[in-house]
């Protein structure tokens, strides 16, 4: 190595500064090259699975930073690599986040606005059963995600020991959309929303029992004010006398649709445990094709037995229906950019937005205006989970710092 010269201040746990290391020769030959050691803090080891609680395995690198290398060439430019190593999505990432602050928090609002326009659309559909509109979903999502797989080359099948949870995954997910949109078709839209939405904190319960996380005494009140709005939306004739106002429709599809949101809640908490099983081990958009393709087998071995297959007679339907997977993708995409930059918790928060949109485009488009119960309701419900998500959010904070 030949002669080198190097920074000599001392560098503090908090510093961001560079170390650039100028190298004239490398074995006799002269490189020409300016060498970058810049400290990144969450930089894991090869071969190691990340801690999903800590962010990090196991408190390593909370006593050291890892010194990444980046090469440029002496007149700035970077020099690129033709393998994609995976620190290319992980730089653009942090351009992202460098260049806008709160870009993670409108990627999660734009998700909720497309999740809300999707579920409205869906109320819109006359006569259409919930679970062809989501062979149509399935269908649309596995037409956009597998160019992106031959595109990457993950593959469609996934590691050997991870395909039983992805087809659990697959299952789980599909049924839980069957759920909502049933429930979408069955009661007002903002109740069904609210309902759904108490996935949170289902999930933080399944989390204690199957993967053996933390449960705390907040974790049973958010979960007793969840079980609270769910009572109040569905204000049961024992509870609540035989007369019963502001129902949509038919009391009995409003109970249907009551029971259908609560089990899509439960089924999206359990996807939820199983996506943190896998970890970052299985890539996202292996977990969204078998979301898909199971979701389209499941559906249309359904609608086989039922014999309730049929085409919208209206154009204006079929373009609904088409709508409805472009904006579920739509919505998925953007939950998924915001995640990458921004904490979960914030973006949990931000996801509440869903149920007031909800609110908004049922008052504005279906002319119909909430009741007391469903506003208490959607307040139990709201504030459970946003519980859950400070709660979460002041947890990894606190184990990082």
């Amino acid at each position: 190595m030949g002669e080198c010269r190097q920074r000599n201040d001392p560098l503090s746990n908090n510093d961001t500064d560079e170390i650039s290391v100028l190298c004239h020769k490398v074995n006799g030959v002269d490189a020409g090259e300016h060498v970058e050691l810049r400290t990144r803090p969450e930089v894991a080891r090869v071969g190691e699975v990340a801690d999903a609680d800590t962010g990090g395995i196991g408190g390593w690198f909370h006593r050291f930073r890892s010194l990444v290398c980046c090469w440029k060439r002496s007149d700035g430019n970077d020099d690129e690599d033709d393998e994609d190593d995976g620190d290319g999505e992980q730089d653009t990432v942090q351009k992202e986040k460098a260049a806008c602050p709160g870009l993670g928090l409108l990627y999660s609002l734009l998700a909720s606005v497309f999740f809300s326009v999707a579920a409205l659309l869906v109320k819109k559909i006359d006569d259409m059963h919930a679970i062809q509109i989501s062979a149509i979903r399935c269908f649309f999502q596995m037409l956009f995600v597998m160019p992106a797989m031959i595109y990457h080359k993950i593959g469609f099948i996934g590691p050997r020991d991870m395909r039983i949870y992805l087809f659990l995954r697959g299952l789980l997910g599909s049924n839980a959309m069957i759920l909502l949109y049933y429930a979408v078709l069955q009661m007002p839209l903002a109740d069904a929303t609210v309902i759904m939405f108490s996935n949170p904190v289902f999930t933080a319960l399944l989390a204690w029992i199957f993967l053996k996380e933390r449960c705390t005494i907040w974790d049973v009140v958010f979960t007793v004010f969840t079980l609270t709005g769910v009572i109040l939306i569905a204000r049961p004739p024992f509870l609540f006398g035989a007369r019963v106002s502001g129902i949509e429709g038919d009391y009995t599809n409003h109970i249907k649709g009551t029971v259908a949101a609560l089990a899509g809640a439960v089924g999206a908490a359990c996807t939820m445990v199983i996506l943190r099983k896998m970890g970052k081990s299985v890539h996202y958009y292996l977990s969204v094709w078998y979301y898909a393709v199971v979701g389209l087998i499941e559906c249309v071995v359904v609608l086989f037995i039922l014999d309730d297959w049929r085409m919208p007679e209206c154009g204006w339907d079929r373009w609904t229906l088409m709508a409805i997977g472009v904006l579920g993708i739509a919505g998925q995409t953007f939950l998924t950019k915001a995640l990458q930059i921004e904490r979960a918790g914030p973006v949990s928060l931000m996801r509440t937005m869903d149920v007031v949109l909800a609110f908004i485009l049922q008052f504005l488009f279906l002319n119909r205006k909430p009741t007391w119960w469903s506003l208490g309701g959607a307040l139990c419900v709201t504030v459970s989970t946003s519980g859950v998500a400070v709660r979460k959010w002041f947890t990894s904070t606190r184990q990082q710092s």
